[in-house]
């Protein structure tokens, strides 16, 4: 398996900050291989490259093309990400099946504009539809999203070594009834000043402070610790 072989098609993106996302999310996966197709804003623009961060030199080395068969002519497999079964006779993939694909031949991933995804004309240029799995009620994916999704998996596929990570033993991690009385205490302190405005806008506010504090993976040492400070905030006033 080749990382060189793997490329990551953009069909008429419409957004800057996406182009420029997905360069991101490639070089995160050590992929280098960009290629665009027709794309609405100027290629490149001082957009794309500030979103790319450090992966400018992505940008800089990327292919253009005007249509999509210019863009296809020398792959060996295009995958096609839909979020939409395609009544094709194509053969329907998943990303568990990506494992059974030659990696030694050349392979690009196809994506949609972030407005209308791809056509069944595009589709067809396609030799697999690849679809993620999401919650069937709401399976639109943002276009850096999907990419990084895929660009992971794949990554973990051409790999060799894999990295393990492991806590200390002596670090053990908060429980959700620990974690869910800091974050109540946190709560109940920025209600008393009034924090949540507009009203409206309190459970959205709600939602992501709590998940910011759930994916932090904390120790009880270090819940212990904010649980503390808010205390003595709310204290403070």
């Amino acid at each position: 398996m080749s990382k060189k072989n793997i490329s990551f098609i953009l069909h008429k993106p419409q957004l800057s900050e996406n182009i420029g996302a997905c360069a991101r999310g490639m070089k995160n996966f050590d992929f280098n291989n960009l290629i665009v197709v027709d794309p609405k804003p100027i290629f490149p623009n001082d957009k794309i490259l500030a979103t790319s961060v450090g992966a400018k030199n992505i940008i800089s080395t990327s292919k253009v093309f005007d249509n999509l068969e210019e863009a296809i002519q020398d792959k060996d497999y295009v995958i096609a990400t839909s979020a939409r079964f395609r009544n094709k006779n194509i053969k329907h993939i998943t990303l568990d099946d990506l494992k059974e694909l030659d990696f030694s031949k050349k392979v690009a991933f196809l994506f949609g504009s972030e407005a209308s995804g791809l056509s069944n004309e595009q589709i067809s240029y396609a030799t697999h539809t690849l679809q993620i799995s999401t919650n069937p009620k709401f399976k639109s994916l943002n276009l850096s999203h999907s990419l990084i999704i895929i660009a992971q998996k794949v990554f973990s596929l051409v790999k060799k070594n894999k990295s393990v990570f492991k806590k200390s033993k002596k670090v053990k991690s908060a429980s959700k009834q620990e974690i869910l009385a800091m974050v109540n205490l946190c709560i109940k302190n920025l209600d008393e000043i009034d924090f949540f405005k507009p009203k409206e806008k309190r459970p959205i506010m709600l939602e992501n402070l709590r998940n910011i504090f759930y994916k932090m993976d904390l120790s009880d040492k270090e819940t212990r610790i904010l649980s503390g400070v808010f205390a003595s905030l709310g204290k403070k006033r």
